[in-house]
């Protein structure tokens, strides 16, 4: 069973840092509310190191079972992964090679970004399937030509 994690404004890190630190004797994490900035996470280095293992093992592990068996997955993906209902067979069969591809790459890299941004993606294309009106106006031809698109500003 995991310890839960507490949440605190920044400043208390600020004002009171030991006692901020102390609270990880209780918690798994300490949240480090921010106003104006993303929220950061507080936790021992021990832990983020173990928990960093344990994504890698799972990664592996998951892996070299996909190697065995490539269907496992992608029986198992609905009971974790609701939405995943929503997908027509051939899209959830590419998923659960994406994500297993995905996972293996980012525990490699130690960055979960990709495989999370993946889980977004696929999460957005079942919510257009699961909605018939939208799914149609998505899926029909365009003829029209919107124009150029700009390079966003911060690029």
């Amino acid at each position: 069973m995991s310890m839960p994690s507490e949440s605190v404004p920044f400043s208390e890190l600020l004002r009171q840092p030991a006692e901020t630190a102390e609270r990880l004797t209780r918690a798994r994490a300490v949240r480090l509310r921010r106003r104006d900035a993303a929220d950061l996470v507080l936790m021992s280095a021990d832990r983020a190191e173990a928990e960093g293992e344990v994504v890698d093992l799972t990664a592996r592990l998951l892996a070299s079972l996909v190697r065995r068996d490539p269907g496992l997955v992608r029986e198992a993906l609905p009971t974790v992964l609701p939405w995943v209902r929503f997908l027509p067979p051939a899209d959830a069969t590419q998923m659960a090679g994406e994500f297993v591809a995905t996972a293996e790459a980012a525990a490699a890299v130690g960055n979960t970004a990709a495989l999370s941004q993946l889980l977004a993606e696929w999460r957005h294309t079942a919510e257009i399937h699961a909605d018939p009106d939208l799914h149609r106006v998505l899926a029909a031809p365009s003829a029209d030509d919107f124009g150029l698109v700009t390079r966003p500003d911060d690029e």
